[in-house]
């Protein structure tokens, strides 16, 4: 189904010239363990086995880490009225809604489709924000829906969990192997190269989907804003929860960080924000939605 959000042609080219890299570097290792491993084809099944339940079961996994539960009309009226509002806006088919109890501001969206799709919203950003913020935010996780970034993301991290294995592969099979028995200086220097590789490569591919990452938060915050129109209640929210969050007592904000990926603003932020963060810096984000909103002549409340 085609949606009514629209396309951001510069920011996708940059997607797509990330995800070109990341095949790229995914060829050339895939290469070298032809040259280096006979039993290459096990360590991808494995890794093609987590991607797998990653990509088919990402909704689960993320309710159930988060504590959270699918919620109905009547238990969220107006979380569910906003979501009606947008979906229709957008053409596209309603996700299910689910709320964590907990005092975090933040939301994300999850599910390898839109019909497999669900959006998550605590409780402590339905307390903070008011229904044109919240309208915000929603916009900003349908566009992640919409664009399945979920599944993108999923695949691109693919290479970093394959040359993960690898590494532990060759070193155990080295260590305890019949090769490994017979020792040897061959041996030892092709698990050091196996190793190497191995690094190399997830070193690249993690730098390459953390910047496909925060090319899709970018992408998300205007096809959001100008799927809503208001840009500026985008802002809003993103000022609202990121001061918020500075509340929050890092013991709890660790408690989430591996949802960083997924969140609407990070639970934490990277000292080196600039390669190393999952998101966009917060003035980043911002002076692109007022760049948008004076673009769409948005007026001044």
């Amino acid at each position: 189904m085609r949606t009514r959000f629209p396309p951001d042609r510069a920011l996708t080219g940059r997607m797509l010239l990330t995800t070109f890299l990341l095949g790229v570097v995914y060829a050339a290792f895939v290469a070298a363990l032809l040259v280096l491993l006979k039993s290459v084809v096990v360590i991808v099944l494995i890794a093609a086995g987590v991607l797998a339940a990653q990509y088919f079961f990402s909704d689960r996994i993320a309710l159930t880490a988060m504590r959270a539960r699918v919620v109905t009309a009547e238990e969220q009226p107006r979380l569910h009225a906003i979501l009606d509002r947008l979906c229709a806006t957008a053409n596209m088919p309603k996700p299910r809604v689910a709320v964590a109890v907990t005092d975090l501001p933040n939301a994300f969206a999850t599910g390898r489709n839109t019909r497999r799709a669900v959006l998550c919203v605590t409780t402590g950003m339905l307390r903070r924000l008011d229904n044109t913020e919240l309208e915000g935010v929603l916009s900003h996780e349908l566009s992640h829906i919409a664009h399945r970034d979920v599944a993108v993301m999923t695949v691109a991290a693919f290479l970093g969990v394959l040359a993960g294995l690898v590494a532990r592969f060759a070193f155990y099979s080295g260590l305890v192997g019949d090769r490994g028995r017979q020792g040897g200086d061959q041996l030892v220097l092709l698990v050091l190269l196996i190793s190497a590789v191995s690094v190399v490569v997830y070193a690249v591919s993690f730098l390459l989907v953390r910047a496909l990452s925060r090319y899709r938060e970018l992408a998300a915050d205007r096809a959001g804003a100008v799927l809503t129109g208001r840009p500026s209640a985008l802002a809003s929210a993103l000022t609202k929860v990121t001061g918020q969050l500075s509340a929050i007592p890092t013991r709890d904000l660790r408690s989430v960080e591996a949802f960083n990926a997924f969140f609407f603003a990070p639970a934490l932020g990277s000292r080196f924000s600039g390669v190393l963060s999952t998101h966009p810096a917060l003035r980043v984000r911002l002076d692109r939605l007022a760049t948008l909103s004076a673009e769409l002549e948005e007026p001044a409340e």
